[in-house]
């Protein structure tokens, strides 16, 4: 059994165009059943057509408003009406010969493949890997000048607080020996003249007593 489109010259039906295809029995005793099968793979009955042409479709309808189903000679015809999206798929035929289903070969019906037109992508890319580049460039150099100016400045300020110590900025070192021995010689001379106050003090104090004769 084979499943084709009755214009063998056809290789994509158009949307809204009446597409016929046929199936070949080598039986033609035995009624045929049309299936399509869609994207998923799913199985949808069309219609069944018996050996004298008479159709039955989904429901046990006689007719169909979008297919037609009818055989002449040894040869088992569908007609898609109208053809739509909905109607894409692989069409099969179906026959039963005791005890045993015999399915035809394939007949796929699809919209024909649009060709999406060349993208820039490409060159936008190497476009924007050049502008990332050249506005690289800068940075580096904007980041180098910056570096050097606060190398700079840094440099200024140490100078700076070098340059207002000055010549003097040594003597609170040799100041510092100098001041101990200030403080330690009037400490010294603070202590005696405590002890000088406290030996007046008691001597006058002894001499005030009465005599005890």
């Amino acid at each position: 059994m084979e499943a084709r489109f009755f214009n063998r010259t056809m290789k994509h039906p158009q949307e809204g165009q009446r597409l016929e295809l046929e199936c070949t029995s080598y039986n033609s005793y035995s009624g045929v059943s049309w299936v399509r099968q869609d994207k998923d793979g799913k199985l949808h009955f069309i219609v069944y057509i018996s050996m004298f042409s008479r159709t039955t479709y989904p429901g046990y309808a006689k007719t169909s408003s979008q297919f037609e189903g009818s055989k002449q000679g040894n040869s088992y015809r569908l007609v898609v009406k109208s053809f739509r999206a909905q109607d894409q798929g692989i069409y099969f035929c179906i026959t039963n010969i005791e005890p045993m289903l015999h399915f035809s070969s394939g007949q796929p019906a699809f919209f024909p493949v649009t060709t999406a037109a060349p993208t820039t992508s490409t060159a936008t890319t190497q476009s924007s890997q050049v502008t990332m580049k050249d506005n690289s460039q800068p940075d580096s150099d904007a980041a180098e000048h910056i570096t050097s100016t606060t190398t700079t400045q840094w440099s200024q300020v140490t100078m700076k607080d070098n340059s207002q110590q000055g010549p003097h900025a040594g003597t609170s070192n040799d100041n510092t020996p100098r001041f101990y021995c200030t403080m330690t010689m009037w400490v010294n001379l603070s202590c005696a003249c405590l002890l000088l106050l406290t030996a007046i003090t008691i001597t006058t104090t002894h001499c005030q007593r009465p005599s005890s004769a």
